[in-house]
């Protein structure tokens, strides 16, 4: 006896009722569309195909706004700033200032670049491990007798 194979074809599958309708030929006799072509009765828009962004002879939007000076670099760093003096306030004993360490005292938010400037004067030894720093807080730092690890 011959088994009867229920399995599905390819070429048996068809796309649900009504999920394929043609598209509206606008414009092509008065049985679909036909005459007006879905433009409404007469005007400018009606003729012919007007510009997106026409005024009418008007001085368009986007010729009247000023141009675009410059550009943004997606790729630019930014860094969190703390300066010679924010650092002689936090550590008045001076010792070791980290990224860590300026996260704890909310100094700088955590997971970001930290950068030391030489806005201030510095009287304690401080050995200073941060991202980034300036020259003349290098030299501010260094002349304090501390020192400075640039990661």
């Amino acid at each position: 006896m011959a088994e009867q194979n229920d399995a599905i074809k390819i070429h048996d599958l068809r796309p649900a009722p009504g999920a394929h309708k043609a598209k509206t030929r606008v414009g092509r006799g008065e049985g679909s569309k036909g005459k007006t072509a879905g433009r409404g009765t007469k005007g400018q828009k009606a003729r012919y195909q007007v510009k997106a962004g026409f005024e009418g002879g008007q001085l368009p939007l986007h010729m009247r706004l000023p141009k675009l000076r410059g550009f943004k670099n997606p790729f630019r760093t930014e860094y969190q700033v703390v300066n010679l003096d924010r650092i002689s306030e936090l550590f008045p004993e001076g010792g070791d200032v980290t990224v860590e360490a300026l996260v704890a005292k909310g100094a700088v938010r955590k997971n970001e670049l930290v950068k030391v400037l030489g806005n201030g004067d510095l009287t304690v030894k401080v050995n200073v491990t941060v991202d980034k720093a300036s020259a003349s807080a290098i030299e501010k730092i260094e002349a304090a007798g501390g020192s400075v690890n640039v990661k």
